[in-house]
């Protein structure tokens, strides 16, 4: 399947116009009839939101937090979509949640991060909706391991869920700064290189963490083709029962669709190619030139190892890491690169070389004993 028919395949029984990304909108929470209602008529009203999103039970960190409305809430996504007449989606953490969703009529559930991190959970959930017709989607998991995405979506799939989509909501990390969720745009590269037809959606909510940056990540989710966003909507943002930084009012949401660039397409793939030629060939002689570097340092480090070694040394030496990171930092400043990228390479070059210097240090003293 082509790229251009991939972005735009169906998921569920909705189906954006060619060339417009999906739209999943809605609250975090379900938290009055009157505030499912005012939501979704602003939604309805403009007119780009395919499927309308809110948590009827909502895992928390610790008890006392608001979890949801449960079971009224439900009720309040019924009405809702009787009267505005937008199809639901709900999240759905075990077999309970998804025969009440079921029942409920829901036009397709989600499954959520804290709990697509677990297989047990995802496989008690795939054999309760075994047999349904209902399209899911699968948030990935807290931590950055795109097996446990890719077997959530797999398990999915052999109770015979073939209405699948994934939603890249970004990955825990200590410091995501500016971020609440760290995006790891790779990961989603890899999901797609293992599964080509599956649609990915963006959140970029969860990924900001703040109103004032979800834009930004979601124009970043349409630069990179990602199949559609996933955003959270409340007409009193700042009133929410539950992620009130990220949520956007109606206004402004309707305001961040008519910015945002969409797909960028080339007409003429060929053409295309022709003109990007000469610079990728460039390229691919400087990730050459890479390769033959590394293995240079690499025999550097062998050498420096067994020096070490004789030398009763450690294989980590601080200062002088403080001071290689230090002068590579001030050499990007000078040359109007970015330290936190340069500094980020050489963390991961100095990351394997230390594990090569442990290997080698491990292997001589076998054969010393």
């Amino acid at each position: 399947m082509s790229a251009a028919a991939r972005r735009h395949r169906p998921f569920g029984h909705w189906s954006p116009e060619s060339g417009q990304p999906w739209v999943i909108a809605g609250p975090c929470s379900a938290e009055s009839l009157d505030q499912v209602l005012e939501t979704a008529r602003a939604l309805k009203a403009d007119g780009r939101t395919q499927l309308f999103r809110a948590g009827v039970w909502k895992p928390r960190t610790r008890p006392g937090a608001f979890e949801g409305a449960g079971y009224n809430a439900l009720e309040w996504l019924q009405i809702m979509r009787a009267e505005v007449g937008l199809p639901f989606v709900v999240e759905v953490g075990n077999p309970q949640h998804v025969e009440r969703a079921l029942a409920a009529g829901a036009d397709a559930v989600w499954i959520g991060a804290r709990t697509t991190v677990n297989p047990f959970y995802v496989q008690e959930i795939a054999e309760a909706l075994k047999g349904s017709a209902v399209p899911v989607l699968v948030k990935n998991p807290i931590h950055a391991d795109v097996g446990l995405w890719l077997g959530a979506l797999e398990r999915l799939d052999k109770m015979g869920l073939s209405d699948l989509a994934a939603v890249h909501r970004g990955f825990f990390a200590t410091h995501p700064e500016p971020y609440r969720n760290d995006p790891r745009w790779e990961l989603s590269f890899e999901l797609r290189r293992l599964a080509p037809d599956l649609p990915i959606f963006c959140d970029p909510s969860h990924i900001a963490g703040q109103r004032d940056l979800v834009e930004s990540v979601a124009q970043i989710a349409m630069d990179l083709a990602l199949d559609g966003l996933m955003i959270e909507i409340h007409p009193q943002p700042d009133d929410a029962l539950s992620d009130a930084a990220q949520q956007l009012t109606p206004e402004r949401f309707s305001s961040l669709l008519d910015r945002l660039a969409g797909y960028i397409e080339s007409a003429d793939p060929v053409a295309l190619a022709l003109s990007l030629s000469t610079d990728r060939e460039a390229l691919d002689q400087i990730d050459a030139q890479f390769v033959d570097l590394i293995q240079q340092r690499q025999v550097i480090v062998e050498r420096l190892a067994h020096r070490k070694l004789q030398q009763g040394a450690s294989v980590f030496q601080m200062d002088r890491w403080v001071d290689m990171l230090e002068q590579r930092e001030a050499q990007a400043q000078q040359q109007g690169l970015d330290p936190k990228y340069v500094k980020a390479f050489f963390e991961l070059v100095h990351r394997y070389s230390v594990q090569h210097q442990a290997a080698i240090y491990q292997a001589q003293r076998r054969d010393e004993a």
